[in-house]
């Protein structure tokens, strides 16, 4: 007869995902509205997308091992023996096989009923990173005892498996449930912010500020680390606007037409010499403050457009020699930006014959990069954006549109 208590009895599937969800919700909501604000909000919602996620155990089946012993058996309702008085136990000496299977993961998930099952969930008990099913009788073979342990290591890996099926999507789905309430909390704070700061009265933090927060009722594991954050006091940053970014490129876009439709003019032209056509073009938009080769931050940059005592674009042009000077190019690039500065260009001329084999090495490159953080929509055929993070600040994001043309080739 097995022993121990019922597993994945004592919860369902759908409270404990519920309990997650509220605890994670909670949690963002008890973070300091400093500290929300500084931390990349990628980086955060990966966070606790990890912590409060629900994850199976894993059975280590290669390192299950098994013990028995004797041990007194009461056989008092047992109806196939002779015994007079049945109201009293009768013991009888018997045997006892103790099997041990180690396992990785939270010990309270062998508690969870998920959302399929049936009605007889297997017994044992859970100590110290393993599980245990134990099996006794007095009249015990090593058939009838093999046929118990599979049967109930296969009922326990049904379990699991049904587990896994209940908690998908759930998990799939984590991450951006996480990005959605930090970011909804993050516009709130904001619009507070903003409509304190209209008052033209001084804001003072609150000392009793709530920073506990509540814990999921189950839990993978510890707690993983929270992403850094930018030290100080949230203080927007002037910034380009995402629609001035955009009609910087679609500027150069258009000057790289002007190339394609009077090849002659520029197929015996350098960097400089293609970098200065930009530069008209942009100074026509943005009244001389388009220059090339200006110092900025530790070096000097090809194109910066500078508004008062700020950049508001800065690009990098080069002319396509392979995959390493690409990340030579990036590094550069990222090199000259300053904490201030959150949006920057590569353009990259290419004047070798195989065009396709140019545009289908940036991604693997880019993404290799050591500061490389996610990929973006590109912006067109031959247009990818990445994000990058700063060198000097973890929780600071920069947006990096590389632009490759086709340039003609000299004779």
């Amino acid at each position: 007869m097995a022993q121990g208590d019922l597993l994945f009895n004592k919860m369902d599937a759908f409270s404990v995902m519920e309990n997650a969800r509220r605890a994670m919700i909670g949690e963002i909501a008890g973070v300091d509205r400093d500290r929300l604000l500084n931390t990349n909000a990628d980086d955060l919602a990966a966070y606790f997308a990890d912590r409060f996620s629900l994850t199976v155990p894993s059975l280590n089946e290669a390192g299950k091992h098994a013990d028995q012993e004797e041990v007194p058996i009461d056989v008092s309702q047992d109806w196939k023996r002779d015994i007079r008085d049945r109201s009293r136990p009768f013991h009888i000496v018997g045997t006892r096989i103790t099997v041990v299977v180690p396992f990785e993961g939270e010990p309270k998930m062998f508690r969870v009923q998920p959302s399929t099952h049936n009605s007889m969930p297997p017994r044992g008990r859970v100590e110290r990173g393993a599980l245990i099913f134990t099996y006794q009788g007095t009249n015990l073979t090593t058939e009838k005892v093999r046929v118990e342990i599979d049967s109930w290591l296969a009922s326990v890996k049904q379990y699991l498996d049904w587990q896994r099926q209940s908690l998908k999507g759930f998990n799939e789905n984590l991450l951006a449930m996480a990005r959605d309430v930090i970011n909804q909390r993050r516009t709130k704070l904001l619009a507070d912010q903003s409509l304190v700061a209209g008052l033209g009265i001084p804001l003072k933090r609150r000392s009793d500020a709530p920073m506990t927060y509540t814990a999921p009722e189950v839990r993978r594991k510890a707690p993983p680390k929270m992403p850094p954050a930018t030290i100080g006091p949230y203080k927007p940053e002037p910034v380009l606007e995402m629609a001035e970014y955009e009609h910087i490129l679609d500027v150069i876009q258009s000057m790289v037409k002007v190339m394609e439709r009077s090849p002659r003019m520029f197929h015996d032209l350098g960097e400089e010499e293609i970098r200065s056509h930009f530069l008209v073009q942009l100074n026509g938009h943005y009244q001389g403050d388009a220059t090339g080769e200006t110092f900025n931050y530790q070096g000097k940059t090809d194109i910066l457009i500078r508004s008062g005592d700020r950049n508001i674009f800065i690009a990098e042009c080069k002319f396509w020699d392979g995959p390493a000077s690409l990340i030579a190019t990036i590094d550069q690039l990222l090199g000259y930006l300053s904490w201030r500065d959150s949006k920057a260009a590569i353009l990259l001329f290419n004047r070798n014959k195989d065009f396709s084999k140019v545009l289908a090495a940036i991604p693997p490159v880019a993404k290799a990069h050591p500061q490389f953080r996610t990929e973006l929509p590109n912006a067109g055929e031959t247009a990818f954006r990445y994000t990058f993070r700063h060198k000097d600040d973890e929780a600071k994001d920069i947006i990096v549109t590389i632009l490759v043309f086709d340039v003609p080739r000299p004779d």
